[in-house]
């Protein structure tokens, strides 16, 4: 998680909402971070979990990240939640809650709804006052 936060730091330099993910296979190794880049890109999908899911697919030749876990500082929305789902990934686990548009828990449960094909483990709250203050600071400053 100490890594995802110095990624969402990295955002919140950039003029980003400070969100920071990185994907670790099974062994543990850190195969891919990435960051907020909706401004510095333009994209509305560069949130920093699709970000992270993309260079980790791309460092193993593949799409399926079966035994990985990703790490965000923030918890996913709907839209990195289906990513999660449709990654195979085997773990999330997410620092602060997000009441507004969370879809692992806080709103909406995607990763976890029975009628999907993967439902990947959830852990939640790690370091979640520490991640959220990044968020609190980044945009009281703004």
């Amino acid at each position: 998680m100490r890594l995802a936060m110095e990624e969402a730091e990295r955002a919140a330099r950039a003029g980003d909402v400070p969100v920071g993910a990185v994907v670790l296979s099974a062994d543990g190794t850190v195969l891919a971070t990435g960051h907020n880049e909706r401004e510095a890109t333009g994209d509305p999908t560069a949130h920093a979990e699709v970000l992270a899911l993309r260079r980790a697919a791309a460092a193993l030749g593949e799409w399926r990240l079966t035994g990985c876990t990703l790490i965000v500082t923030l918890e996913p929305c709907v839209m990195c939640a289906g990513a999660l789902v449709q990654s195979r990934v085997d773990r999330v686990v997410f620092g602060a809650l997000d009441e507004k548009a969370g879809a692992v828990g806080s709103l909406w449960d995607l990763v976890r709804d029975r009628r999907l094909n993967h439902r990947p483990e959830v852990v939640h709250g790690v370091l979640a006052e520490e991640c959220a203050a990044l968020l609190t600071r980044f945009f009281r400053d703004r």
